[in-house]
């Protein structure tokens, strides 16, 4: 009964900041332009303050673990892996592959990590998930772009992949705290206050704007992709790295990142990049609305089991 009170307190606030969200769309509070526009702002300012506050206040000595980075950059190339003989076998539409090769591999862990891994475990983990950042959101963007571009009837353009790793707020933002890390620069008070109070902002509206993107058009055009695609997002890629994970002995902080990495929903930009790309953006944006309403329910599962059988 303790396990599943933990894990209804850790998802059952996000579920209600998306269901905040939904119901300002409904209503008429905001438009799609203005929520464009917030999504926008929180990935290019506070979500990045978010990660490197989290950083800056983080032991790397301590918070570093070459193990669980290793095994989540390893876990990533083998998800994207499965994820491209998936597509090639069940889909012949080249814009739709990209978008579920995308969907498939591409989560939404800087949203849904430091969170989850705070509410478990406090700052520790919280550290470890935005070190992690720092490594998982490069290689996301490299893997995306690929995805998107080898369905595109281009060659992947590095220039390209290597402007969106360079330019990325979040990974920017991870390299600064890094750096104030390990050279001892400290904020001045006024600073470091203003900087945490924003970053405490990022978190909750992140959720409530992903609420009020959500958009139920055009399902049963893409039925099939939307099972396919959802069902090893959510159901086989979870089971098949946390299951790795504990048999390698994977247990409390580090295995709780590792679970936002491979249990979370699908990365609300893959939406955008689709969009950029030529990708199928209509079929992005379904994949990306039912697996944040669908995680809740197996996020839930996920921390309720390892809570239950005491690996977290």
């Amino acid at each position: 009964m303790e396990s599943l009170w933990i894990a209804l307190k850790i998802v059952a606030p996000l579920f209600l900041l998306m269901a905040v969200g939904y119901l300002i769309k409904v209503t008429g509070l905001m438009n799609e332009t203005s929520v464009r526009q917030v999504n926008k702002t929180i990935f290019k300012i506070f979500l990045p303050l978010l990660v490197f506050l989290n950083i800056y206040k983080t032991d790397l000595a301590e918070s570093f673990n070459s193990k669980l980075l290793f095994f989540a950059l390893c876990g990533v190339v083998l998800q994207f892996t499965i994820s491209l003989c998936i597509v090639i076998t069940s889909q012949k539409d080249h814009s739709r592959r990209g978008a579920m090769l995308q969907g498939m591999f591409r989560s939404n862990f800087v949203l849904f990590g430091i969170p989850i891994t705070t509410a478990l475990f406090g700052d520790t983990a919280a550290g470890l998930a935005a070190i992690l950042i720092s490594v998982i959101i490069p290689l996301y963007n490299v893997l995306a772009v690929l995805s998107l571009e080898m369905f595109h009837g281009k060659q992947p353009s590095f220039l390209k992949m290597l402007k969106g790793i360079v330019t990325n707020p979040l990974i920017i933002a991870s390299v600064i705290g890094i750096l104030f890390v390990t050279f001892h620069i400290e904020l001045p008070d006024i600073l470091y206050k203003t900087v945490s109070d924003l970053s405490e902002i990022a978190t909750p509206l992140a959720f409530v704007i992903l609420g009020a993107s959500f958009s139920f058009g055009e399902i049963g055009r893409y039925a099939k992709e939307l099972c396919i695609t959802l069902g090893a997002k959510l159901l086989l890629f979870p089971a098949l790295f946390i299951g790795i994970a504990l048999l390698l002995g994977f247990r409390g902080a580090p295995l709780s990142v590792l679970l936002t990495v491979f249990g979370s929903p699908i990365a609300v930009s893959s939406f955008t990049m689709a969009q950029q790309m030529g990708g199928d953006d209509k079929l992005a944006g379904l994949l990306v609305v039912f697996s944040s309403i669908l995680s809740i329910a197996t996020m839930f599962l996920l921390i309720f089991l390892l809570k239950e059988f005491s690996f977290l």
